[in-house]
């Protein structure tokens, strides 16, 4: 192999290390927006407890906002998993990405959470 052609390779190996590790980043980012959705769907439960938590009968409410909270409990595992088996298949080179024991503990401490604000308002008087 001629230095030219070793050159070229070496430039080669370079340029897809970096692309993945800019795949690893676009994993991370596209776990935080769907981190964000989780966040969002908590949010409207949460709100619209808040807002018609007096309806008639007032078990509705709870439904409602019930179904908002476990579809954000819900949103945030599935990101966990997707974003886990994405980053299983890279390896960064020059970026420090994220473990994914990390992620699954961030994603199951907002689904624990949403279940027990679930619990907060089943069990409030």
């Amino acid at each position: 192999m001629s230095e030219g052609e070793a050159q070229t390779e070496e430039l080669a190996e370079d340029r897809t290390d970096l692309a993945e590790d800019r795949t690893v980043l676009a994993i991370e980012r596209t776990f935080g927006g769907w981190m964000r959705t989780a966040f969002g769907a908590i949010g409207i439960g949460l709100a619209f407890q808040g807002l018609f938590g007096k309806l008639d009968p007032p078990w509705l409410a709870r439904i409602i906002a019930t179904v908002f909270i476990l579809l954000g409990a819900m949103i945030a595992i599935t990101a966990e998993r997707r974003a886990s088996i994405g980053l299983k298949r890279m390896t960064s080179h020059k970026v420090d990405g994220s473990q994914p024991p990390k992620l699954r503990w961030i994603a199951y401490s907002v689904a624990l959470g949403g279940l027990a604000l679930i619990a907060a308002f089943w069990f409030q008087g």
